[in-house]
Formats: structure tokens, sequence, C-alpha cells
């Protein structure tokens, strides 16, 4: 039914849709539900954390639960199999008391030091590689009750057909696309079912946090696009194209490392520019599958051959072919934007680099002839140091604006619209049409 947890993950998040917009925030179960929730919250472009659960195994029958614990002392119980197995509450305390223990160092082993993302007063959307009994799952609920969640939502891949009537009373929606029978265990459903280690869970949370990106709360209303289809050579990459009526220009995003279309930051600062008439591309440099590579994530030649073919397919586009072209390049993404700009080819008529690391493309730089902003934070001490230095070397009309107070990620208040302020003008001015004479 699936070929493995993303396969399963991203057609789960499809049957999430109806909830994007919302203030969601998706919460994986350890270890096998957080790939499955890490798709999930990239098709709702809501931030990822993990609910940490433990089941409570009957002592001689460990695979039989008999209830869960989760975090901040959120427990759960069966007492029909408690009763069935004639548990003492001494032994169910042992067990408790192990599996405490063991919930524990698992929350501090996957977390670390990254503060949970606060729950209070959202809708909370906990996601499982599938359901069996159903009492981790349940347990989860309860503690995202207990932490505030104003819904929750209970979604997995496949569960039983009689899952609804089991576990109704613990989520506010219930949502799983396959309930097949017969039904013995998860693992049938899926062709590699392989154990999830601890190090994956903690390499995903710690790419999502990577991705969690903050934009002001008062955003400008977006202007209607569409999902689009780039071929890029041999692949295929998922972009979203916007192209507002009598437009002036159009900027093509290119997203940095752990990144993708759906950057909350780059939404934002593309927004800005669809209200000043200009048209935006925000495109996914990598597969999904590449997206694992680091290898390929850090690849800028790669990334920059991308860009170009991108800015090839989207020339041939009806609605850009009478439109000038700009480049908005984002930490790696700015270096692949330069990389790519310095070919004749794409005739790019204007550069902007937020956070850039334009040292990336050094053996570029003299050849860019597109007019080029930096634009640094000003407590962003080592980018301003590599973007002043590269700077040096560029022969094209350039600019460095320095943004006061913003760190590399610009999360402080106020600092993004001045970002997305500085593009617009700088867009505005050098993608206007020529004029003929």
């Amino acid at each position: 039914m699936f070929v493995d947890r993303i396969d399963a993950g991203r057609r789960l998040g499809e049957s999430l849709r109806h909830l994007r917009g919302e203030d969601v925030v998706v919460v994986g179960l350890p270890r096998g539900g957080v790939p499955v929730a890490y798709e999930v919250a990239r098709t709702l472009d809501a931030p990822l954390d993990v609910i940490v659960v433990r089941k409570l195994g009957v002592p001689w029958q460990p695979e039989l639960g008999m209830g869960a614990i989760g975090e901040d002392g959120v427990r759960v119980i069966n007492e029909e199999i408690v009763a069935m197995a004639d548990l003492s509450p001494g032994e169910l305390a042992v067990v408790e008391e192990r599996e405490r223990a063991e919930l524990e160092r698992r929350a501090l082993r996957f977390r670390g030091e990254r503060p949970r993302v606060p729950l209070q007063g959202r809708t909370v959307v906990v996601v499982d590689d599938g359901i069996a009994t159903g009492s981790t799952a349940r347990a989860a609920c309860h503690v995202a009750r207990a932490h505030g969640a104003a819904r929750v939502v209970l979604a997995v891949p496949v569960a039983p057909p009689d899952w609804t009537s089991r576990l109704a009373g613990d989520a506010d929606e219930l949502v799983c696309p396959q309930t097949p029978a017969p039904f013995f265990s998860i693992g049938q459903f899926y062709t590699d079912f392989s154990q999830t280690s601890d190090d994956e869970v903690v390499a995903i949370l710690e790419r999502a946090a990577a991705q969690a990106e903050h934009v002001p709360a008062d955003r400008p209303d977006p202007v209607q696009g569409a999902e689009v289809t780039v071929q890029a050579g041999p692949v295929r990459l998922a972009g979203h194209l916007t192209v507002p009526e009598n437009a002036r220009g159009i900027v093509i995003f290119a997203h940095g490392s752990g990144s993708s279309r759906h950057s909350p930051r780059n939404r934002f600062v593309a927004t800005v520019l669809n209200q000043a008439g200009l048209g935006t591309l925000l495109f996914d440099l990598l597969t999904p599958d590449e997206e694992y590579d680091r290898g390929k994530v850090f690849d800028i030649g790669l990334l920059a051959r991308r860009l170009v073919e991108v800015t090839g397919w989207l020339r041939g586009r009806p609605e850009a072919r009478e439109l000038r072209i700009g480049y908005f390049g984002a930490s790696t993404g700015a270096g692949a934007a330069l990389w790519a700009a310095a070919e004749p080819a794409t005739g790019v008529a204007a550069v902007v680099s937020r956070g850039g690391r334009p040292d990336l493309a050094v053996p570029r730089l003299a050849d860019v002839t597109a007019p080029t902003l930096l634009i640094v934070g000003g407590r962003d001490e080592v980018v301003i140091d590599l973007n002043r230095e590269a700077q040096a070397q560029m022969r094209c009309e350039n600019e460095l604006a320095i943004v006061p107070g913003a760190t590399h990620l610009f999360e402080e208040p106020g600092t993004l619209e001045q970002v997305a302020e500085l593009a617009r003008d700088w867009f505005v001015g050098h993608l206007a049409p020529v004029t003929a004479r």
C-alpha cells in the first residue's frame, strides 16, 4: 500500500490539505511516526515537533499494550487488559517506572536543547505511521490537550476498519486514507517498514527546525498563483508561479539549504513583490529524494545549472515571455543565483541576495553583469565579512545593505519587512520594461 514512511507521509499530507492556513503544529510519534509527520508538516507548511509516549506492555507479553504514558505525567490505562492479565498495582507501577525513565531519556535525546513547539491554542495534528491498538496515539492526544491544544487531529496513513470507534473520544478529528481488512499489523501495508533509528529522528527534527522560519504576523494578501512542474534536465521540479496582471517583471527565488518553495520567509517576500506588480516563481532546487543527499544540497554548480534551466523554462511561458527576469537568492541559494547570473544565456536583469553566501560563487563573481543588491543582518558578522569580500570582486553595479539588529534569519521584529522593501525597490527599479526608442 505504501512504499515507505516518506511515501505514506506525502499521501497522508494530501488528506490533510484542508488544514492549510490554520495555526497548525504537527507532532510525530517517535520513532516511526516522525518521518511520516515530517512530510505532513511540509505539506501543511507547519512546524514539526515530537510527542514522546511509551507503550506499557504486559510483563510476560510486551507486545500486548495495557496502556501508555506520555510527557508531563500523562497516562492512559486499558483497565480491561490489566484485569485480563491479572496485574497488581505494584506490577503495573514497575512497568510504568521503567518506561517513564526511557521516555525522559528519549525526550532529551530527540529535542536536545531545542524548546518544545508551543501548542497552546493551536490545532495539533498527531501523526503516527499507523494504528494497531491505538494506546500510544491516545496518550499523545491527551498530552497535546494537556499542553493547551485548541483542537486535536489524529492522522495516520493506515488503520483497522474499526479504529474510529476506538479513538473517537480522544481527538476532535480522525484522518486515515486507508482502512483495509483484514488488518494484522501496520508493517504488512509497507514495502519498506524498517526500523527508524534515534539518529534518524534527531536528523529529521533538526532539519525541520532549520526550515522553521519566522515571518511577520501581518502579511499582505497574496496574489493568486498556481502550482507548476518545471522540467530541469533529467528531473522534474515542483514550483509555484504567480504573475499579477500587467506584471512589470518576474523574480525567480533560489532558496537556501534545508528550505523549499514553501519557505514562509521567501513566500512573504514574494507576496510583497506581487503587490508591487512583480511576478514570482518559487521552486524546489532539488527533488524530494535529493534533499537528503548533503552532497547535492551544497553542490552550487548543480543548483546553478538547475536555475539556468528553470530560467529557460520560464522564458518559454506565454505570461513571462516579454518580462525581464531577476533572481532572489537566500543563503546558499544566493551563491547559486550569482553563479547562474554569470551565464550570458540567462539574461538576468537584477539579483538580490538575502543573508547570502556569495563567496560560494567566487569563481564566477567577476562575470556577473546584473545589478546586484546584497542584504545582510547587522548582527550576522561572519556573513557581512563574506559579502564585503565578494563585493570587492564584483564588477557589476552593486550595493551592500545592512539591516540593523538583524541576525542571519531576519527573525527580529520588522527586519524581514525591511528585506522585502529593499528587494521590492531594487527589482522595481531594475526590471522595468525597456522603452523602445
